[in-house]
């Protein structure tokens, strides 16, 4: 069995511009900033395949185009968690 590196992405949506890319990290700093994000009660989504789509941007970027419905679906729900707290 391939030992597959764990990676974390961290997104911010502003309300009005595409999301960006605010951390990332691999293995333990994965773990770390799922930790942190978790404790500040941020939306925690895991999907192994969008990570690895994430994971070749940089902090600072905007995602793509293509992944504006998935992000969407996502930010929608946890809005949508939010509301029902």
């Amino acid at each position: 069995m391939k030992n597959e590196e764990k990676s974390a992405i961290g997104l911010s949506y502003d309300g009005q511009n595409a999301p960006t890319v605010i951390a990332k990290g691999f293995n333990q700093l994965a773990d770390e900033i799922i930790a942190l994000a978790k404790e500040q009660g941020v939306l925690v989504h895991e999907d192994p395949e969008l990570a690895n789509f994430l994971s070749k941007l940089d902090v600072g970027d905007e995602i793509p185009r293509e992944i504006y419905v998935i992000i969407a679906e996502i930010i929608a729900f946890a809005t949508w968690l939010d509301l029902k707290a």
